[in-house]
């Protein structure tokens, strides 16, 4: 599978392209193209912003216009925040990026297009592409920073790719408890509680202890938890024996 190339068309700034290139390397791309840099290529400032994505400049290709650029690629998007008079089908990144997954399972090379920081892309920019990319952003201030919209367009490329959890549980050099052990201190509970005369009438005894083995079983403790749960019975128990010279 080939990872989309994003393609810099006539950027101004060294350091933005420094920006974008960790973008990029920040969720595993590393092709870029960069057509008619403004201040020359290699750029030193670009380089210098980088800073630890140098790779991903060091093997960028440099074109001389849109058309040799995207050349051999198969399916085109264009990032743009204005309207255009273009009938093109216009995408949030998330979908852009979910085309691009199809695109590239089916052995397509797919590029997407940045415009320069001042003006963004122009229109004879955008017709070599199938379709345009548009974030979602305050429209009295849709202006993206180069870097900004690579790192959007990389991150939504990097969900399509990986699998990962919206949430997790993190956990601090401990793990959860297993359900044996999870049992355990039920046990426990119960048999303070029954001293304590907790279950009553005893009609209902049965039906609260199942409440409770049911709450101890969604809590998702750890083994920590459980210790911790032990050592608060046996300190309530101590300091009851202790207050009653008959226990």
């Amino acid at each position: 599978m080939i990872p989309p190339v994003f393609v810099f068309v006539r950027p101004q700034m060294g350091e933005n392209i420094g920006a974008a290139a960790r973008a990029m390397l920040n969720f595993g791309l590393d092709r870029m193209r960069v057509v008619d840099p403004r201040d020359g290529w290699p750029n030193p400032r670009a380089a210098a912003m980088a800073s630890g994505a140098g790779r991903v400049l060091d093997f960028a290709g440099l074109f001389p216009d849109v058309r040799s650029a995207v050349a051999d690629c198969d399916y085109i998007f264009a990032t743009t925040a204005r309207g255009r008079e273009m009938v093109k089908p216009i995408m949030t990144p998330q979908r852009a990026m979910e085309l691009t997954r199809e695109l590239v399972a089916q052995g397509k090379k797919v590029a997407v297009l940045f415009g320069p920081e001042r003006t963004g892309l122009e229109n004879e920019d955008i017709v070599h592409a199938n379709a345009i990319v548009t974030v979602p952003v305050n429209p009295e201030f849709p202006s993206l920073n180069l870097g900004q919209c690579a790192l959007l367009v990389a991150y939504e490329w990097q969900r399509q790719i990986t699998q990962v959890a919206p949430e997790v549980m993190g956990l601090a050099r401990t793990e959860f408890a297993g359900s044996l052990e999870v049992e355990r201190l039920a046990d426990h509970f119960e048999e303070r509680l029954e001293v304590a005369g907790f279950f009553f009438p005893p009609t209902k005894a049965q039906g609260m202890r199942e409440n409770m083995r049911n709450m101890w079983s969604r809590l998702n403790l750890t083994r920590a938890e459980v210790q911790t749960f032990h050592g608060i019975l046996r300190q309530i128990a101590f300091k009851l024996k202790s207050q009653d010279p008959e226990a």
